[in-house]
């Protein structure tokens, strides 16, 4: 088939039957899953086994949360200049590695919380250069007719891929301990990387020269997101979302458990009816972007955000607050799924080929950044003024992204935008990459954001 009718097919194209598209999902989900055992196991070990103090296990999330704020740009900007899918396989391998290390100094009886801590600084900073290359590789699997559909998909494995993991995360601690727990991470990442090392897809070409400074090609992507209304726009919701939320989650389990003195049962299903929410969400964004337009209905799912914060304000212990609450986080994560998967989608559609992975990179710098100074900020408000007021003020926050996006001309977006204009195609002697969307019969999928619902940022 010619590669203008393959092309001019895409959108009729089932995503199910494209071969790399189905070897990035399942590495990419395999990671997520194995990333939630770790977030289950990993504070069990610290606590447990290693009498961790309260502050101890402050600065384990904290150094484990820096990476993101550090590195975000640089790997943006080392994905764009080199392989994708090695810089992939590097992180996994890496992760994979240093993470592995635990199990055996726990076996071995040396195991130390400074292990630990540099484990989480070591497996942070491969996971940045991981997930900038992950996230920006996408684009370059599927024509950009998909892409919508692609991140719709995405989003809702990855949401029960976390549950999942989390659920194995569990029982593999009770089973094995929480230092071999660990060892379920390990495999993941190693199924990551043999998936992606079997992506076929041809990446597109680099025109531009590697003896070039990274901080050069750092600035140049900063500098065309902020000159793109579009991008800035969408980058300022995701950090301002990210913010609030961030200031919100640090207390949010705590308040469930102590204040509402919701048991661990109970706790659990909330979380199951949240990843089930953030899965109907994404599954379902295409067609609400279809029938409502994307700005209408990104703009009415961070309306409703705020409001379904309402009822962890007002409640108080017992089953039918339990049940709201479980309720309201469906609705607020199904807000987050649609909202999510559009937005990346409309930033992946409108960005050239050549500046993927640092716009996505400028988007996780300022949204990573958010959140160790939003955690800073909700131990110090809960501390001086309780609570439930600092749940308060993070509802309040909430509501800056909607004004953010109120503020500007994408509220009004009725339909996708159009890709950037692109040069000419090579003559076919000179073409080198295989067509975008390949036929069922050639051999031919990104941990990115492991949030519920698939990102903010």
């Amino acid at each position: 088939m010619p590669p203008c009718a393959e092309t001019s097919s895409a959108s009729g194209t089932s995503l199910w039957r494209h071969r790399d598209f189905r070897r990035y999902l399942t590495g990419q989900a395999a990671s997520v899953a194995g990333s939630s055992i770790t977030q289950m196991a990993l504070p069990v070990l610290a606590v447990i086994r290693l009498d961790a103090t309260t502050a101890q296990v402050a600065w384990l999330a904290f150094l484990g949360q820096l990476p993101p704020a550090l590195l975000a740009l640089h790997a943006g900007a080392l994905a764009d200049r080199h392989s994708k899918r090695r810089q992939m396989i590097a992180g996994d391998l890496v992760s994979a590695a240093v993470l592995a290390t635990v199990p055996v100094a726990a076996a071995l009886g040396t195991l130390t919380l400074t292990q630990l801590m540099i484990v989480a600084v070591v497996q942070g900073a491969a996971s940045v250069l991981h997930d900038a290359a992950a996230i920006s590789l996408l684009p370059s699997l599927v024509d950009r007719s998909l892409i919508q559909r692609s991140n719709s998909r995405v989003g809702a494995l990855f949401a029960v891929a976390a549950t999942a993991g989390s659920h194995l995360g569990a029982a593999l601690t009770a089973l094995l301990g929480p230092a071999r727990a660990l060892l379920g991470d390990v495999a993941s990442y190693l199924i990551s990387a043999v998936c992606t090392a079997r992506i076929q897809t041809a990446e597109p070409g680099r025109a531009r020269p590697e003896t070039r400074r990274l901080r050069g090609e750092i600035v140049e992507g900063l500098r065309y997101v902020r000159g793109d209304d579009r991008l800035w726009t969408l980058t300022l919701v995701n950090a301002t979302t990210s913010f609030g939320l961030g200031l919100l989650n640090t207390l949010w389990a705590l308040y469930l458990l102590r204040s509402l003195a919701m048991n661990a049962t109970a706790f659990g299903v909330v979380l199951g009816l949240g990843a089930l929410g953030a899965a109907a969400g994404a599954l379902t964004a295409p067609v609400l972007a279809r029938r409502c337009g994307p700005g209408p209905m990104m703009l009415v799912a961070l309306a409703i955000t705020p409001v379904t914060q309402l009822p962890l304000l007002l409640a108080s212990p017992g089953l039918a607050w339990q049940i709201t609450i479980g309720a309201a986080l469906f609705l607020q994560l199904a807000c987050a799924g649609a909202a999510g998967t559009t937005q990346r989608s409309i930033r992946q559609i409108v960005t050239t080929a050549e500046l993927q992975a640092r716009m996505q990179a400028v988007s996780t710098w300022l949204t990573s950044g958010a959140r160790p100074v939003a955690a800073l900020l909700a131990g110090a408000l809960g501390t001086w003024i309780g609570v439930r007021p600092t749940l308060a003020a993070g509802t309040l926050l909430l509501l800056i992204p909607l004004v953010v996006l109120a503020r500007s001309p994408i509220r009004a977006l009725r339909q996708m935008p159009n890709p950037p204009a692109t040069l000419p195609p090579d003559p076919p002697a000179a073409r080198t990459s295989t067509p975008a969307v390949p036929s069922p019969a050639r051999t031919d999928d990104a941990r990115h954001d492991r949030a519920l619902g698939g990102e903010a940022s």
